[in-house]
């Protein structure tokens, strides 16, 4: 994460919006525009977050404004928790600093027939079985291995191809945005490298933020939705986090050096050279779009499979069948990807862009064709997960995403400090009992671990979502805070 604080212009542009004019900077095309409240631009100006944001104002092809949701902190090229849509028939390019190196990193919500006085009792032992089945950590191995022709097909079909393994249901599809697969995946545009990391790592949750907790509805704010999502309070529920692991980030790595020469071969200069980039319709862009679509499918099978194995812990631990259970998928939402979509340019003017979220979260309202049908009155669920120590949110899509940030939303609390700053903050103490303190049993396989991720690395989660409720992006439906964490 960069020290030096922002001291360039940041005004105040109506409730919870902050804006760099493009004034700022003659290679900035557009403005920028970050929101939050006045206390989160405290946070946002300790790092150079904000002048990314600046830096992504200047990419050809980019429409409206470089944006960054609330939980926005330094991140490689773009800021985590930016936005950007640029239009491919005005020279609009396609940056992997927009994606992410953890392509398709998302999460997925089940949600349970259990209550929390029922697990309580066997909340240890539950954690302990999840830790144990699921493989966890830097360069884990699962007990999925897909040999390079199967790899393939995987990383064309998504999470259908699992599914037909019988590790799923046709219900998972249909609650996976977009189905669990992005058309036009070519893995023949994937290094041999990529697919030899990506061989047995589908089923694993790595590491880093990544985790699987198990939760309890402590809050309900919007019974219509909540019900409509099958949330109630004192339910159990179990979030997953997780991406396309090795697999993803090798595409990543590979296309920015690809890229590195780009600009310079279409006419165009950046002001960092992480923002590498393409036009899309260049050869070398529509080589990344199909590569990255590959991996993002990989991501959706990843999180099917990782779904598939909690499934299998629960009937261990409790002696029923997870249908029985109700550990049915309420969503899952992918928030480092690129999609192509359409929105409004400006002028009510509708066009395909293609959209950069990176560290964003996807959010359309009521009535958008690419909402599942059961979720048409209420808007697709937006996922927010908070730190291990504090709470998670469960959103709803509103109108106000297509008028503010092209039917997106923030993805997490967001960094307050790096992992470093956040190792040396807990050295002497023992993350983990400081969280069985607090009623969270949390397993990892080292200190690092859990000291990286403490509760006091990032923003307050609440403090993030009021900001996109307020804006009319995504509205409440219900707060969950974690009993049981297992991290790599």
């Amino acid at each position: 994460m960069a020290k030096a604080t922002y001291d360039g212009p940041l005004e105040a542009d109506g409730l919870c919006r902050w804006r760099i004019p493009k004034s700022y900077r003659s290679d900035m095309r557009v403005d920028g525009l970050i929101f939050a409240d006045a206390a989160l631009m405290k946070q946002i100006r300790t790092d150079q977050a904000p002048e990314q944001v600046a830096n992504v104002a200047t990419l050809p092809g980019i429409q409206k404004a470089s944006l960054a949701m609330p939980d926005i902190h330094w991140g490689y090229g773009f800021p985590i928790g930016g936005v950007a849509a640029t239009d491919p028939e005005q020279g609009g390019v396609i940056s992997p600093g927009g994606v992410g190196y953890d392509i398709n990193c998302g999460v997925r919500l089940l949600r349970s027939n259990l209550t929390w006085n029922e697990v309580k009792p066997r909340i240890r032992q539950l954690v302990d079985q999840l830790f144990r089945d699921i493989p966890t950590g830097v360069g884990q191995s699962g007990k999925y291995k897909f040999e390079k022709t199967k790899l393939r097909r995987l990383m064309e079909l998504g999470s259908r191809y699992v599914v037909d393994l019988g590790l799923g249901t046709a219900r998972d599809l249909e609650f996976t945005e977009a189905g669990g697969r992005l058309d036009g995946a070519d893995p023949d545009l994937v290094s041999d490298r990529a697919i030899a990391r990506g061989y047995d790592q589908c089923g694993t949750l790595g590491s880093g933020n990544h985790f699987l907790e198990v939760q309890v509805v402590d809050r309900v704010l919007d019974e219509s939705a909540a019900k409509v999502m099958g949330l109630e309070e004192g339910q159990i529920t179990v979030l997953i986090h997780s991406g396309s692991r090795g697999l993803g980030y090798q595409v990543c790595d590979d296309y920015l050096e690809v890229f590195k020469g780009a600009p310079k071969r279409y006419g165009f200069s950046l002001p960092d050279p992480q923002l590498a980039c393409a036009p899309v319709l260049s050869p070398e862009g529509q080589s990344y779009i199909a590569a990255m679509r590959a991996a993002a499918n990989y991501a959706w099978c990843n999180r099917q499979l990782l779904t598939h194995q909690a499934r299998e812990v629960f009937e261990r631990v409790f002696e029923k069948s997870w249908e029985d259970l109700g550990l049915d998928l309420v969503y899952d939402v992918a928030h480092n990807i690129a999609k192509f979509e359409n929105h409004d340019v400006g002028d009510g003017v509708i066009k395909e862009v293609c959209v950069h979220r990176k560290g964003a979260t996807r959010a359309f309202p009521p009535g958008h064709p690419d909402v599942p049908e059961a979720y048409q009155q209420t808007g697709q669920p937006v996922i927010i997960p908070g730190s291990m120590g504090t709470a998670s949110w469960v959103l709803a899509g509103q109108p106000g995403s297509m008028i503010h940030s092209f039917g997106t939303s923030c993805h997490g609390a967001g960094r307050t400090m790096s992992r470093t700053a956040a190792v040396k903050l807990a050295a002497g103490r023992r993350i983990d009992q400081e969280l069985d303190a607090i009623g969270i049993i949390a397993r990892a396989r080292g200190f690092k671990g859990l000291a990286e991720e403490q509760p006091a690395a990032y923003k307050d989660v609440d403090l993030v979502v009021d900001v996109v409720d307020q804006l009319g992006i995504s509205k409440k439906v219900a707060r969950l805070r974690p009993v049981g964490v297992i991290k790599g």
